[in-house]
């Protein structure tokens, strides 16, 4: 009883060693397993959070190139916008230009007009004026004829009167003469008052005549001078007409050139902004079209690394579930663990107590090995006396059989 229940101890110790060595390579093995699914979660989680932080990284700095490139796609539509609007002042100034070249032609067109009409006009007073010149000299000539006339006549005059005094005297001198020499003074008188009288009248004719001349000289002088004067105005007019004419032609050529200008550097501004348009316009499409691609390759790169994102999320859930799996086991366990330590505790325990109830029964058994020695001793002692007292019997039985017989 005593050896089956030492036995039973040991086996129980046994078994409690095994128990616990099992559980805490259990426990080993478990705290192993989720030390592996921690740090294979942490390494998925990292590896997760730099795929992300790769992909942010990516998907900003293609936001800043997407905002680099608009802002350099609104830069060149500006520049564009000024090249246009620059050509559209330039063909704004252009059509003023060409509507003040198309006014300044019509003033010059009427200017030339006018200088024609001025120049035709100044030909007909300077005719006027020659004419009128030379009806000038004609009536000077014809003043000077009349003139030498009158003088000739009042010469006539003088020596008729003085013919006449003449004869009066020789009347005077002959009145004595006979009733002849007075009929012949009579006609001389007669006649000499007929000369007279008809030189006066020449006279009276050759005087108005004059006055007529020198009116109409003195008319045609003044119309010579108005003519002269019209003509000096009309060639005032005609010279300021010339500058007017000279300074519309200079603006007409200054406005040709500026014309021309303005329709060259419309012209290269056109080309430019052909040119400049078509290439920034290449350009920007080609790099509209390259930031498109960029944008749909992000776009995507974003969309796979959301599916990555979400895997990951999915994988981090499960992974989150596994764990929150393996923290419920790991906490089964730890309470399992807790009760098999408590179990151990108890076993420790009973362990304890089956220790001091075998040192007990042990020192009973002792005291039982100690009271079976010395029982055996005594066992050992009646034994050997049993011994002798049994060969003493068999001696004696012997004996008694020997005599016996």
């Amino acid at each position: 009883s005593l050896e089956h229940e030492e036995g039973k101890i040991l086996r129980l110790q046994l078994e409690l060693n095994q128990i616990k060595s099992e559980i805490d390579r259990k426990i080993a093995e478990k705290d192993e397993e989720i030390d592996q699914l921690k740090r294979n979660h942490l390494r998925v989680v990292e590896s997760m959070q730099s795929t992300l932080d790769s992909e942010i990284r990516s998907r900003n700095e293609a936001l800043r190139l997407k905002k680099k490139m608009e802002g350099d796609l609104n830069e060149m539509e500006i520049q564009l916008s000024h090249a246009n609007r620059l050509a559209a002042d330039a063909q704004k100034n252009l059509r003023n230009s060409q509507g003040v070249l198309k006014d300044t032609q019509i003033h010059l067109d009427d200017a030339v007009r006018t200088q024609e009409d001025l120049k035709e006009q100044v030909a007909m007073v300077e005719r006027r004026a020659n004419l009128l010149q030379a009806e000038v000299e004609e009536l000077r000539g014809a003043l000077e004829q009349t003139e030498r006339s009158r003088k000739v006549a009042e010469q006539e005059l003088l020596d008729a009167s003085e013919r006449v005094q003449l004869l009066h005297t020789q009347v005077r001198n002959s009145a004595g003469n006979d009733s002849d020499n007075e009929e012949m003074i009579k006609n001389n008188k007669r006649k000499i008052f007929t000369v007279k009288k008809n030189y006066m009248l020449y006279i009276m004719h050759i005087q108005g005549e004059m006055e007529d001349t020198i009116q109409e000289a003195r008319n045609a002088e003044e119309k010579a001078k108005k003519a002269i004067t019209d003509a000096a105005m009309m060639a005032e007019e005609l010279k300021k007409e010339q500058d007017t004419s000279a300074h519309l032609e200079r603006m007409k050529k200054n406005l040709d050139q500026t014309v021309k200008d303005l329709q060259h550097r419309l012209d290269e501004a056109e080309q430019l902004a052909l040119k400049g348009g078509k290439k920034q316009i290449q350009k920007l499409e080609a790099r509209v079209r390259e930031l498109e691609g960029e944008v749909d390759s992000e776009q995507k790169r974003s969309a796979e690394a959301v599916k990555g994102v979400r895997k990951y999320e999915r994988r981090v859930k499960e992974l989150t579930y596994q764990s929150e799996e393996d923290r419920k086991n790991v906490l089964r366990l730890q309470d399992l663990v807790d009760k098999l330590q408590m179990k151990v505790k108890s076993y420790k325990r009973q362990a304890e107590e089956a220790e001091e109830l075998s040192n007990v029964n042990l020192s009973k058994f002792r005291k039982i090995q100690h009271e079976l020695e010395e029982a055996e001793e005594r066992a050992d002692i009646a034994e050997s006396q049993v011994n002798k007292l049994r060969a003493k019997s068999r001696e004696f039985h012997s004996k008694k059989i020997e005599e016996e017989e």
